[in-house]
Parts: structure tokens; C-alpha cells; sequence
């Protein structure tokens, strides 16, 4: 057990973070809490992509005249943290919507509380 736990320690952790993130998002009431539990969610997301991306003793791939013809297994994929990059930037850009919008809505409606707003919103 320990061996398993030593070996896939950091693949069990983003399990949790993303059982976390689903859970304050789903479950919570706030919606300040429901923004970060998916700010949680995509950074979850994104350790998990780069941890799939990661090979022990590897290297950038870079082209020189040394390595040519290579074993191609000795370089890291550089896509999946390209896309990561990409996908950090989208993550930034939707909480600062969500916090935009949710000023709004406390503006507005005076509570950002999924139950009283829905019955403000009946009213």
C-alpha cells in the first residue's frame, strides 16, 4: 500500500483536489464558494495534465547537432504544457467574469446565496 502510495502520491492528490473542486461547486450555496471550488476543479485539471506529461530524466526538445537521431523517448512532449498555459490564461479570464457578474448580481439582488436569490428572483 505504501509502495502504491509512494509511486502514484501525486495522481491521488489531484483525485482529491478534483473530488474537492466538484464538491463546492455541486454541493455549496455560495456562489463565491462555487467559483472557487472551480477555480480549485481547473487547477486540478491542469496538475493532472502536466503530471501525465512528465517523464523522469528527460529533457527539452531541442534540436542540436549532438542528439541528432536521438532516442525520441529521452524528450518531454512540449504540447500538453503549451495547452496548459493556454487553459491557465482561460481559467483567469472565467473567474474574473464570474466575480464581474457576481458583483452585479449583489448589486442587484442583495445576496449572492443560490436559495435567496432564486426566491428574490420569484418575487
Amino acid at each position: 500500500m505504501t509502495d502504491f502510495l509512494q509511486a502514484s502520491g501525486a495522481y491521488v492528490m489531484c483525485f482529491f483536489l478534483i473530488v474537492l473542486g466538484l464538491y463546492g461547486m455541486i454541493l455549496k450555496r455560495n456562489y463565491v464558494k462555487k467559483i472557487i471550488g472551480m477555480t480549485i476543479f481547473q487547477a486540478a485539471i491542469i496538475l493532472l495534465f502536466i503530471l501525465a506529461a512528465y517523464k523522469e530524466d528527460a529533457t527539452v526538445p531541442v534540436l542540436d547537432k549532438v542528439n541528432i537521431g536521438s532516442d525520441p523517448d529521452a524528450y518531454v512532449n512540449p504540447l500538453p504544457h503549451a495547452l496548459m498555459l493556454t487553459a491557465i490564461v482561460v481559467g483567469v479570464a472565467t473567474v474574473g467574469v464570474g466575480l464581474s457578474l457576481l458583483i452585479r448580481v449583489y448589486k442587484g439582488y442583495g445576496t449572492i446565496d443560490e436559495e435567496d436569490l432564486l426566491k428574490e428572483m420569484e418575487s
